[in-house]
Order: C-alpha cells, then sequence, then structure tokens
C-alpha cells in the first residue's frame, strides 16, 4: 500500500496520474467533502481516501496502518509535521518514505527560514530508522502560472530580477522521479536533484510564453520593495523573506546548474518550459 499526501498540490496529484496498473493507493486528505472529485488516476489503480491531519498524530497512525511506502509532502514552516508524521510511521510499521524537498538544502548559501526547516525535516528522516528517498527539485515551472491574470489582461509579466536564469523543472517530471521511488527497488537512501534541460530566465520565459500565444508581451522588472509588498498581501513574513533571499541567490547564480537526474531515474529527457508552457496554454490565452 502507498500512502500520498498533498494530493491536491502540483506534485501529488500528478504522482496519483502516473501510478502504474495493479498499484493500491491511500489518499490522506484533511477535508474529504471538500477534496472529493480532485484526484485523476488510472481505473486500474485501486485507491481509497483516508482523512488524517499533520497536527493530530492519532489521525497520522490510523492512515498509515498497513502502508509499506509513503510520500511526504509538508509545508507549514516550524509546525512539527515532519516529527508527528515520521513517529506515526514508525509506531505504523512503515518501510519507506519518499520525502518532497527542495534543491536549496544543498546550498551553503541558503540560510533563510524556509531552507532551515527544510535541512532540519530532511534530518528527521535520515535519523528515522526508515529507508528514505528525498528528492530536491529546483523552483517549478509551475510558478509562472502567478503571472496568468496580467498576461490575459494586460500583456504583461512581473517579476524580480528578470534576467537571473533558474534551471526551474516541470512538476511532471518531479512526479515521475516520485512514482519510480514509490514503486521501484534501488531508491533507498537516494538524493534526487531535479532540474530542468536549460536555466531560464524570467526575460526569456516571457519571450517564450509570447511565441506560444502569437501576440507581444512586455516584461516589467519588480523592484525588491514591490515583490516584497506584493508577497506580504499573500504570505507571513518568514515566508516572505524566505522568497525575497532565493530570489538575491538565483540573482548571484546559484540555481543555474542542470541536472541529468530526471532521464537517469525515468529514461526519458527533463521537459522545457517550452514544453511546459504549451501543455498550459490556455491558462495565459487571453479570454
Amino acid at each position: 500500500m502507498i500512502l500520498v499526501t498533498g494530493a491536491t498540490g502540483t506534485v501529488g496529484k500528478e504522482v496519483l496520474r502516473g501510478l502504474p496498473a495493479g498499484s493500491e493507493v491511500r489518499i490522506m486528505v484533511r477535508n474529504p467533502a471538500h477534496d472529493r472529485g480532485a484526484f485523476a488516476m488510472a481505473e486500474t489503480v485501486t485507491a481509497e481516501t483516508v482523512t488524517g491531519d499533520y497536527a493530530d498524530e492519532r489521525s497520522l497512525r490510523r492512515v498509515l496502518r498497513g502502508v509499506t511506502k509513503a510520500l511526504l509532502v509538508t509545508n507549514d514552516v516550524g509546525a512539527g509535521h515532519d516529527a508527528r508524521f515520521l513517529r506515526a510511521a514508525r509506531a505504523a510499521g512503515v518501510r519507506h518514505v519518499v520525502k518532497l524537498s527542495a534543491a536549496a538544502v544543498a546550498d551553503t548559501g541558503a540560510d533563510d527560514p524556509i531552507t532551515r526547516w527544510q535541512r532540519a525535516s530532511e534530518r528527521l528522516l535520515r535519523a528515522s530508522g526508515l529507508d528514505w528517498t528525498l528528492l530536491r527539485p529546483r523552483s517549478f515551472m509551475s510558478n509562472t502560472l502567478s503571472w496568468a491574470p496580467s498576461v490575459r489582461s494586460e500583456g504583461v509579466v512581473r517579476a524580480l530580477y528578470g534576467t537571473s536564469a533558474n534551471a526551474c523543472v516541470d512538476p511532471r517530471d518531479v512526479a515521475q522521479v516520485a512514482v519510480r521511488a514509490l514503486t521501484e527497488d534501488g531508491h533507498a537512501g537516494a538524493i534526487h536533484t531535479l532540474t530542468g534541460p536549460e536555466a531560464i530566465s524570467a526575460v526569456e520565459q516571457t519571450q517564450q510564453l509570447a511565441d506560444l500565444l502569437g501576440r507581444r508581451l512586455r516584461f516589467e522588472e519588480l523592484t525588491p520593495e514591490q515583490a516584497r509588498d506584493g508577497l506580504r498581501g499573500r504570505y507571513p513574513e518568514h515566508v516572505v523573506e524566505g522568497v525575497l533571499g532565493s530570489a538575491r541567490r538565483q540573482l548571484a547564480g546559484a540555481k543555474t546548474g542542470v541536472e541529468q537526474t530526471v532521464l537517469e531515474v525515468t529514461g526519458r529527457p527533463a521537459r522545457s518550459f517550452r514544453e511546459w508552457a504549451r501543455a498550459h496554454r490556455a491558462a495565459f490565452a487571453a479570454v
């Protein structure tokens, strides 16, 4: 039995779509009424949905009963979710946890609150006594969906440090590697750093979107102060500072390295931003 957490998220929903025929999967949700119908998977996959909450260790033990492998996705910085999940996993007899982390963990120059939390979470897993696999993706290409409203209505992309490059990755590729780790042998103790095929800047992404849409798009660079103000409307302060710190590291060239992990694990090259954008063209198209 495979447990998938974060099943309505960017990677989790793609993991469900990619599980091979014959898989037995349990999906952890906090609100079954809200999440019902949010999942898509092959008809040959046997799935059940179970209510669980990272803040409630008793519910986690119930969710994990009978599970052999689990995909662990957490995002609440400092909430202790990883620690509770791993205690429950040990008590339930889970053998292998595949954790979604981030490439910044390996960057010695990254010392923001989000990266420190991710490092601590990885240490908990590696010391848990369970088999583990770490997935460390670079930024998701899907982050550019935040541009969609201004692209549709104004033909404008607004972002910080527009010429700085990032070897961003298609979440579908991250999910495919996760599926391999959950369904194949040979991934215990592995750290999979996941990138796209090239480092690309926001200015270049804007041009590729313009080519795809067949319309002119304009790029407007935000100042750090403008970026901070916009982020404060959506995130708590520690997340805001983490995002801005990450952008500064990108400006310094810390995110340009390209890995071949997607090809090595799946046998298929990582998708380009152009391929990702083509699949999501409708999100950016003018109404």
